[in-house]
């Protein structure tokens, strides 16, 4: 046993598993408490794009603050502005628990986007300062393994904190990992090792070079495509399921982590395949899987709910299956404003997602057939970016 232990440290040093509670952040605050949506509606008597607002304004506020926290931690380190934002996310989420309201509700989740956009925007600097290469793509992919259990494993423990208790327990145990968090925040290193300090005017100026790097925006535009069909699921998963399916909390939980073990199987895969076969190759077919995946949600032949669980946890696959070598593509395009690039990275992922988010929550005749179509579209448009990046983009296996 102690030789288990020993090997995973090894593999899975400590610094591994603070930057995975870190990216886990946004997963944890969004998918424990979906099985909630539902019963928020029926108790405060709210529309579903009303409810809907505590998922969409938490990710808009968190892409927002992202681009702050990435150009502060160039200028003053990684822990200072990430003790403030995990910090502001422990408050937050002890305000959420005590919302009498939607609206009170919505504000919490306001500030909690605010605090969770520091350990997302500072958690890939982090690992550019301190790995390099394909050690650093490992290291995403090992991060991307741990954090993958989030949304598996968050909705399923939501829905039993319903049934044995209420929906505030969610956001007290939410409060209780983000101690754990800055504690281990605390005990960190700086990271950050710059010969020389950029100056405030310097790092107000990060966002108009990077805009400047059209490698890193084709890139970046390319990947934050890939979101849209993940991101309309995840937030209109609970009203398919629940309320128009029928099921209940509970097994909506085990629907969505049955989708979230796509997360882990992903990167796994790619961890081994990437090994024998170019980046060239492997990701034009991870983006025809997606678009295959959603072409089947319009499938007459199979019947509910497989007609949506299966297809989304293939597109789900495909969707994890890229993301790791995407992410240290686009900062491979970057030798400064690290922080800045990585800020901007996470806030086109999500801002994209939150306005596809948004969109699917209305009140749509046949939500699966538009979840197929945002599917489509996106996956068509990350197959045309890819072919002019792939001739533009010096691809590392080129170098």
């Amino acid at each position: 046993m102690a030789g288990f232990f020993e090997a995973l440290g090894e593999r899975f040093p400590p610094i591994i598993f603070l930057l995975a509670l870190l990216s886990a952040f946004p997963p944890l605050a969004t998918d424990m408490y979906l099985p909630a949506l539902p019963l928020l509606q029926r108790e405060w008597q709210a529309p579903l794009v009303t409810i809907n607002l505590t998922l969409v304004i938490f990710f808009i506020t968190y892409c927002i603050f992202i681009l702050v926290y990435g150009p502060l931690s160039d200028r003053y380190g990684r822990k200072p502005p990430l003790l403030a934002g995990v910090g502001l996310f422990v408050v937050s989420c002890l305000f959420c628990a005590m919302a009498q309201s939607t609206g009170m509700l919505i504000g919490g989740r306001f500030v909690q986007g605010a605090g969770a956009a520091a350990a997302s925007a500072i958690v890939f600097a982090i690992c550019k300062d301190r790995f390099a290469g394909q050690q650093r793509q490992r290291i995403f992919i090992q991060i991307g393994v741990i954090v993958a259990a989030a949304p598996m494993i968050a909705p399923i423990l939501g829905s039993w904190i319903l049934a044995l208790w209420s929906w505030r327990w969610i956001f007290l145990l939410q409060a209780a990992l983000g101690i754990v968090a800055f504690i281990g925040v605390l005990r960190m290193r700086e990271s950050l090792q710059a010969e020389r300090v950029p100056g405030f005017s310097e790092v107000a100026q990060s966002y108009f070079r990077l805009f400047g790097n059209r490698r890193y925006v084709l890139l970046l535009a390319t990947f934050a495509c890939t979101c849209v069909p993940i991101f309309s699921f995840i937030g209109g998963s609970p009203d398919l399921y629940i309320t128009r399916l029928g099921f209940t909390e509970q097994q909506f939980g085990y629907f969505f982590g049955f989708n979230a073990l796509a997360f882990v199987l992903a990167p796994l895969s790619f961890s081994r395949l990437v090994r024998y076969v170019s980046l060239e190759r492997i990701m034009p077919v991870a983006f025809i899987g997606m678009l295959i995946s959603s072409l089947f949600l319009l499938c007459p032949w199979l019947s509910l709910p497989w007609r949506l669980t299966l297809p989304m946890f293939c597109l789900t696959f495909c969707f994890s299956f890229c993301r790791p070598a995407g992410n240290n593509l686009i900062l491979e395009q970057v030798q400064q404003d690290t922080g800045a690039a990585s800020s901007f990275m996470v806030f086109s992922y999500f801002m994209t997602g939150a306005l596809a988010m948004w969109v699917f929550s209305f009140d749509w005749w046949d939500k699966i057939a538009v979840l197929a179509i945002m599917g489509i579209g996106a996956a068509s448009c990350t197959l045309l970016l890819w072919q002019v990046a792939r001739k533009r983009v010096l691809l590392p296996g080129r170098e």
